[in-house]
């Protein structure tokens, strides 16, 4: 299953006519051809479901049935579909002259009007050819105009999916490049921490050795043991060890970093647990940070934070 984003785009225009040669699943034929629908579907993300309509009034009393059919494809993002109805005739170029009855039925009209508001100002030649090309109510059927609308969807659903699928193959590659980034800073991590712990070990014997000595060169009391001070240093170095062992944040970080890669490939409804996983990878990078006995490991930490934040921007905007 691929990996959606959440946001996404898709346009479509279509008259009855074409809906008929196209879907071919019994259209009525005779349908008015003159009119089109043009509808347009675009989404950004967001934590839940959030659909918006803005449909003219002809179209209305579809909302229920588009909610319902949204719902069934999508499953989070702030979705907005705008419709819109439009008479052929309305362009310039298919402008005809006003008949002689309209013209009569209009001045008529007009006289009306003004009997009772003389104050009203008369008719002007654009208001006249306006009234005049007016299109007629839409000669469907509420079943019918239904039916147009849904088949419509399915091919703007079509398009929308495609450009969503696309986009997150694209965010998914980019976390997998970042998943690969953060294996190879743990693989970095991995031996620092074992070098430390010898160094700060050896440190802790010289340490003591030296101190072993001066206490036995002044002290007119029985002298420290040699092994007890190797003991002291022993004992100190081990703690030192305890406190910088980073061994089972860098297992959990690769754990998630498993986790991910299945979700990946897997694809479908991931961003929620997606999201979960990344604030696991902040913690285990942070804990990291606060681990740190060195430079090296500080820049690692560091790094993987810068990674796990563009990783975390980029599942924001997966299904």
């Amino acid at each position: 299953m691929p990996v959606y984003s959440m946001t996404g785009y898709a346009s479509l225009q279509s008259t009855p006519g074409q809906m008929q040669a196209d879907a071919n699943q019994g259209f009525d034929p005779a349908l008015p051809d003159d009119w089109r629908l043009s509808l347009e579907l675009r989404a950004v993300n967001s934590r839940f479901l959030d659909l918006t309509f803005k449909l003219p009034e002809e179209l209305r009393p579809h909302e229920a049935a588009l909610r319902e059919l949204l719902q069934k494809q999508l499953r989070r993002g702030k979705v907005e579909l705008r419709a819109s109805l439009e008479h052929q005739s309305s362009a310039p170029d298919q402008m005809q002259a006003p008949s002689v009855p309209l013209l009569q039925r209009l001045a008529a009209a007009q006289d009306a009007v003004r009997s009772w508001l003389p104050q009203a100002t008369p008719l002007t030649v654009g208001e006249v050819l306006r009234f005049s090309t007016a299109p007629s109510s839409l000669a469907l059927e509420p079943a019918q105009m239904l039916q147009w609308l849904l088949q419509c969807m399915d091919s703007l659903l079509e398009r929308f999916q495609q450009a969503r699928e696309t986009e997150g193959k694209q965010l998914a590659d980019s976390l997998q490049q970042r998943v690969e980034g953060l294996r190879a800073l743990a693989k970095e991590a991995e031996p620092l921490i074992p070098q430390l712990v010898e160094q700060q070990r050896q440190r802790f014997l010289d340490k003591w050795n030296d101190a072993f000595k001066q206490a036995s060169a002044q002290s007119t009391a029985a002298p420290v043991s040699a092994e007890a001070a190797q003991e002291r240093a022993l004992s100190e170095a081990t703690a030192f060890a305890i406190r910088i062992d980073v061994a089972e944040e860098i297992t959990r970080l690769q754990s998630h970093l498993d986790t991910i890669e299945n979700l990946l490939t897997k694809g479908g409804e991931l961003g929620k647990r997606m999201e979960f996983l990344i604030q696991e990878l902040h913690r285990e990078a942070n804990t990291l940070g606060s681990k740190s006995a060195a430079l090296d490991t500080s820049r690692i930490s560091v790094d993987m934070k810068v990674l796990i934040e563009q990783m975390r921007e980029q599942v924001q905007n997966i299904e």
